[in-house]
């Protein structure tokens, strides 16, 4: 079932990087949701970057979400893990059930009409929608989604938190979340601009001024 707060997680800023040193600098930071996207990576090194990105956010307030890895994160004891489409449809049934009995949440990506019902019978702790503008960081199949998508998911999910993600600035954020997103994930707004610790302060102080 969705979780139980909408608004506790994801939070409403939710920074999507590649690395352990961005974990840990963004959990220094105070950064609340993390979400650990390191891709093509064999079982013994995604095991064992999932373990150092949960040791790097003990004794901070970060919650860390591992894309993809979902072995991994069971057996490293992570809480939180997104899938995309592919990821999902990789999945049999008992490995849903598996994750589910390790009690980790689960958000999914979504793109259009039919994923979204797919999402939606994996029964997510989240969805998230994308490419909300138009991104440079990987090749992406679907055109983007545009902001009043955002307000027709919100519809159709109800109370399961929304997240909009691609090509996201903090100067769009009072917008998106005007339009109907619980959450913004923000991938390139940090991680290639001049000043990211700055960067992360004023999103997080947006966030302090909507609490």
């Amino acid at each position: 079932m969705p979780y139980p707060d909408r608004h506790a997680y994801p939070d409403r800023f939710y920074p999507v990087v590649d690395s352990v040193a961005w974990v840990a600098r963004l959990a220094l930071l105070g950064v609340g949701t993390i979400q650990l996207r390191a891709k093509e990576l064999n079982d013994a090194d995604a095991l064992q970057i999932v373990r150092d990105a949960l040791e790097v956010i003990k004794g901070t307030p970060a919650r860390l979400v591992v894309n993809d890895y979902w072995r991994a994160a069971i057996a490293a004891g992570a809480k939180h893990l997104h899938l995309g489409q592919e990821d999902l449809a990789d999945l049999a049934e008992a490995d849903l059930k598996t994750i589910r009995n390790a009690g980790l949440t689960l958000g999914i990506s979504t793109h259009d009409d039919e994923e979204l019902e797919t999402a939606l019978r994996a029964r997510p702790d989240y969805v998230a929608l994308g490419p909300i503008f138009p991104t440079t960081l990987k090749s992406m199949r679907f055109a983007p989604q545009g902001i009043p998508k955002i307000t027709e998911w919100k519809k159709r999910i109800g109370n399961i938190p929304l997240v909009a993600i691609g090509g996201i600035k903090l100067e769009h954020a009072a917008e998106i979340f005007k339009a109907g997103a619980d959450s913004i994930a923000v991938v390139s707004d940090v991680t290639q601009n001049a000043d990211p610790d700055a960067r992360v302060r004023a999103w997080l102080g947006l966030n302090a001024e909507a609490a």
